[in-house]
């Protein structure tokens, strides 16, 4: 089906709080994996948009394994100038000619049905293709390269941390917890590590969870089957006792965030990138109703536990906040209430 485009408004936002980082961009190229997917759509409508409103004769290339599908998806995107689509697999495509200055690596979603169904597959995407795309950085003339890692990479939040900081993996064994997906963007780092030089500077945006437009409503991320059902009319069913911890960052912060890390960050300096705003998946259910569908209910179908521990997925975005001026600045219900609004489009 279709999708509409990002709200323009949206678009604005995230060109507001980013115009000053666009200048170094004249004239100069960017390649992408893991254009088409969700956080890949937010950087590609960004990137055009700052590009056409600031005039700066950029290019973007996308790489995606079906650029048919991907304009059918979003058919808006046809023919827009700046931006080319590469055909290819992230793990051997052919490499593009000419010099990119900078490159964004976002290839390979937190998609529970591959890991479930092929974990073998993730794997190979994530490490294969992290190699394959620092070989291309290597020949392309890249100053800056950027990997979108996730806050998989710390396993199980420990209980007496309330905020997951980045300095938790300093000096540590890698947690018997983490997932295949955790333990290959970890050594995806690792390689990232590995890459880096004085011609070649490397950010590393450990991501969270997130809102926004693209986000599915019916894949294993609980926010969007919560949108679903609103949207549907139907009651939003929690199949737990709803007491696992989580926040959202909506995607214009996410954008903000990302290209800020790109063109500010450190090099090798490790970011957490999300939300500090806590909430239950009850408390989230609950606030679903409230901003998008007040007509509908929550089912909650197991009873808690006292003796559980609920499990806790929420970073500290301190080191973002101080050292790059990152803010959250779209709250959960405006995520929740943009998010709908979007969907509701289609």
């Amino acid at each position: 089906m279709p999708m509409p485009p990002i709200p323009v408004a949206d678009l604005d936002e995230i060109l507001a709080a980013t115009r000053p980082l666009w200048q170094e961009w004249r004239g100069e190229r960017l390649f992408i994996s893991g254009g088409t997917g969700f956080f890949g759509c937010w950087l590609v409508e960004s990137f055009l948009h700052a590009n056409r409103t600031l005039q700066l004769g950029a290019e973007a290339t996308v790489l995606t394994r079906n650029p048919k599908a991907f304009l059918e998806k979003v058919p808006h995107l046809r023919d827009i100038p700046g931006l080319t689509l590469l055909e290819g697999d992230v793990r051997d495509f052919t490499f593009p000619t000419g010099t990119y200055r900078y490159v964004i690596h976002a290839a390979t979603d937190a998609s529970a049905k591959q890991l479930a169904e092929n974990p073998d597959d993730m794997r190979s995407t994530i490490l294969n293709g992290t190699e394959r795309m620092l070989e291309f950085a290597a020949t392309a003339g890249t100053r800056k390269l950027l990997l979108t890692s996730s806050g998989a990479v710390y396993g199980t939040q420990p209980a007496n941390l309330s905020l997951m900081h980045e300095s938790y993996l300093e000096n540590a064994e890698p947690p018997l917890s983490l997932t295949v997906y955790g333990q290959a963007k970890r050594a995806a780092e690792v390689m990232c590590g590995l890459a880096e030089s004085d011609d070649l500077e490397i950010k590393i945006a450990r991501c969270f969870a997130f809102l926004g437009p693209h986000l599915p409503l019916d894949t294993h991320f609980a926010a969007g089957n919560f949108l679903g059902d609103a949207l549907a009319g139907s009651p939003i069913r929690i199949a737990s006792d709803g007491s696992s911890v989580r926040s959202y960052l909506y995607a214009a912060d996410l954008a903000i965030w990302l290209w800020t890390i790109l063109f500010r960050a450190p090099s090798m300096r490790v970011y957490n990138v999300g939300s500090e705003d806590a909430v239950t998946i009850c408390e989230l259910a609950e606030a679903t109703v409230e901003a998008v569908n007040p007509e509908i209910s929550v089912v909650i179908g197991q009873s808690t536990d006292p003796n559980r521990t609920p499990n806790r997925y929420v970073p500290s975005t301190a080191r973002a906040r101080e050292e790059l001026g990152l803010v959250q600045t779209i709250s959960l219900s405006q995520g929740l209430r943009r998010t709908a609004a979007w969907h509701q489009l289609k």
